[in-house]
């Protein structure tokens, strides 16, 4: 247990706040929104773990003295964009690249490099680079804006932090350098805005094949980082509303089912939910949209 505490205090004495995850997991060991007791922390209402993560050592050695914790860092209050560089899944097809190729790939196509920074390799094989934010416009976290494999953590997300333990492994600093900032040509790319919007659907009837698969691409990014981004007490009804938007698309054949589950999921869990919180209502509302939205697509 205290080589754990030692990892919170020595984040928070960097300046990073923290909060406790589940032993053994990179789950919030937090209470969810639905349990909260408006109590302390969240009396005037629920305070969601990056709002409730704290540098104070001693609310942490309190915390961190009844059990084995694993620790969370608040990116956003600390200050951070950590980019979160995965390795191929298994699922993934032969010859898939990892985060850090597509990254270095990226790199060489802006004629830019990313700076030596803070860096720590994860369980499974992957990178976290970090960097310190700009303070506007304001970063949010988000998946596979610079590319497949590559998330990142910023506002509205966390990171495991270093000497925290999975089964898998343990979260070790590889690169104990100053923290860089983040360069300026990343940071525009993480807050471009989104150039089409997610809704309406309709207007890709009879579209020509082209701008049909561009408009459909789009809305399946812009309606995951709208479920992301969902305040709390809206998540579900921000997740429903994506999933019968998206379910149109389905329905006329412009995106594959799978799909748009697997993204919609990724923004639920950004946004903090769970599985057991979120899957029926996702399941449900795309079967409805589904059902409601008969294919209409016109050969072009």
């Amino acid at each position: 247990m205290s080589h754990l505490m030692n990892a919170a205090l020595t984040a928070a004495a960097r300046g990073w706040p923290v909060f406790p995850l589940r032993p053994g997991s990179k789950v919030n060991a937090l209470h969810h929104e639905d349990r909260c007791p408006r109590t302390g922390d969240c009396a005037d209402g629920h305070a969601k773990p990056e709002q409730r993560a704290t540098t104070d050592p001693d609310r942490i050695r309190a915390a961190w003295a009844t059990r084995a914790f694993n620790v969370g860092l608040a990116t956003g209050p600390a200050g951070l964009v950590v980019i979160d560089l995965d390795p191929p899944k298994p699922s993934d097809p032969p010859g898939t690249l990892s985060g850090a190729k597509i990254l270095d790939a990226l790199c060489r196509a802006a004629g830019e490099q990313l700076p030596p920074t803070f860096t720590v390799t994860t369980p499974s094989g992957g990178l976290h680079r970090y960097f310190t934010a700009p303070p506007e416009p304001k970063v949010r976290s988000n998946q596979d804006i610079l590319g497949r494999h590559i998330d990142h953590r910023a506002w509205g997300g966390y990171v495991v932090a270093p000497g925290s333990t999975t089964p898998n492994g343990t979260y070790t600093v590889t690169d104990d350098r100053p923290v860089a900032p983040l360069p300026g040509w990343v940071h525009a790319k993480l807050t471009e805005p989104p150039r089409i919007k997610a809704s309406p659907i309709y207007p890709l009837v009879g579209q020509p094949a082209g701008r049909r698969a561009a408009y459909a691409s789009a809305a399946l990014r812009n309606e995951e980082a709208n479920v992301a981004s969902a305040p709390d007490g809206t998540r579900n009804k921000v997740l429903v509303r994506a999933a019968r938007a998206l379910g149109r698309l389905v329905a006329s054949g412009d995106l594959d089912r799978m799909v748009v589950e697997e993204a919609l999921s990724r923004g639920a869990e950004a946004a903090g939910l769970k599985p057991y919180e979120y899957r029926s209502a996702l399941t449900s509302a795309l079967n409805w949209s589904i059902r409601n939205n008969p294919s209409s697509r016109q050969t072009a």
